[in-house]
């Protein structure tokens, strides 16, 4: 593995995601032992070439030679591209540089709401992306989609229940959004759609931790019980995270009742 020397990515660190994947930058030996600083120590130097207003928004890969910066995508790919010259080659093609530029991009607008981390208040400088509406409604709308045809499937291995419908799920699956939101209607829009954002990582989460059991049930015939139970730990899972990124928001306890409760009604009018 060749390592890239005298150079460091700037990462959040209230960011779990950005910490995990600078810290394997470092230990694959891709970056050299510097190779890593978090973006709330910049230095007053590093300040003064470092563009604060985008960094938050694409990681920042700083030359400390020359001291210049790159940002973004580009950034990864100048870091994994010294290792292997031909993924970089491929990844600096126009067009499979646009995908992987709006891959990018909807990733790390949206890396607060997908894994959330503690912020430390106490740092002056704070590496939080700036709120776009686009790649948050999208985020919104890839994680619904990808709910509603897991519990589509899920719902059909469960023959007490009623036939299922793509129609129906996704109804449920938005309608919990439209209901949680009725109880934080005194915040403003970008403080719901946050909490939408975490609301859908929430499903996402519950549904491929759902999804094994649709993989095997194409193989074997389950029992509805063992359906159940995996469904129930499922959802006690699925609580759990979301009681914890209530409190990561400072967001009303309640939310979390309010979110068992939808669910409730919906089981309720799903069986009658």
């Amino acid at each position: 593995m060749k390592t890239l020397e005298n150079q460091t990515l700037l990462y959040d660190e209230d960011c779990p995601l950005c910490s995990l994947y600078t810290t394997g930058f470092v230990k694959s030996g891709m970056l050299d032992e510097n190779g890593r600083k978090s973006y709330c120590q910049l230095s007053e130097e590093e300040q003064s070439f470092v563009d604060l207003k985008r960094a938050p928004n694409e990681i920042a890969l700083v030359d400390n030679k020359t001291k210049t910066v790159t940002y973004g995508v580009d950034s990864l790919i100048k870091v994994i591209g010294f290792s292997f010259p031909l993924i970089e080659k491929i990844a600096t093609l126009k067009p499979i540089h646009f995908i992987l530029k709006k891959i990018y991009s909807f990733v790390s607008y949206n890396r607060k709401v997908i894994i959330p981390g503690n912020v430390k208040v106490e740092n002056k400088l704070q590496c939080t992306p700036d709120f776009n509406y686009k790649y948050r409604l999208l985020f919104i709308g890839f994680a619904l989609t990808i709910t509603t045809l897991i519990l589509f499937g899920y719902s059909n291995l469960i023959p007490s229940l009623p036939k299922s419908s793509i129609t129906r799920e996704i109804i449920l699956a938005f309608g919990q959004i439209v209901f949680q939101s009725l109880f934080l209607l005194k915040f403003d829009k970008q403080t719901i759609l946050n909490y939408a954002g975490n609301i859908m990582t929430v499903s996402l989460m519950g549904s491929l931790i759902l999804s094994p059991m649709l993989i095997v049930s194409r193989f074997v015939s389950l029992p509805e019980i063992i359906v159940l139970g995996w469904f129930g730990v499922t959802v006690l899972i699925m609580f759990l995270e979301h009681f914890r990124r209530v409190k990561i928001l400072k967001l009303p306890f309640y939310l979390s009742y309010t979110w068992i409760l939808y669910r409730i009604l919906a089981l309720i009018l799903i069986i009658n």
